[in-house]
């Protein structure tokens, strides 16, 4: 769970939300092919169920009344990475800040792999 509190109470939104949320908005991104696990709870539980996490390659915590989202992704071969990462920053960073209203204080970009 999320906790931010504000004037007017606290405000909770549970880690499969945001995870699916961010998950969607990067993946709606130009070069991103996918998302990779990035923890090893991640790598067992897509081991074990044989499906894909709602939460794969998405880490999201609270720092200083913030979001901070570290995003582990796989990019197409050819496309100029830098651009993707700026492009799913700003992409993540608007999406979250419109749909829950919590201000977003810093995307990390992994890119883990690319694919051919």
């Amino acid at each position: 769970m999320i906790k931010l509190e504000n004037h007017l109470g606290t405000i909770e939104i549970s880690q499969e939300y945001f995870a699916n949320l961010c998950s969607h908005a990067a993946s709606e991104c130009f070069g991103v092919a996918g998302m990779v696990n990035s923890t090893p709870t991640q790598e067992l539980h897509s081991a074990l169920t044989k499906s894909d996490a709602p939460d794969k390659g998405v880490r999201v915590r609270t720092v200083a009344g913030g979001l901070v989202i570290d995003l582990h992704i796989v990019v197409t071969y050819g496309v100029n990475i830098s651009a993707i990462v700026k492009s799913i920053v700003n992409k993540v960073r608007y999406t979250v800040e419109e749909a829950t209203g919590f201000q977003v204080a810093k995307v990390n970009v992994f890119v883990d792999a690319m694919k051919y």
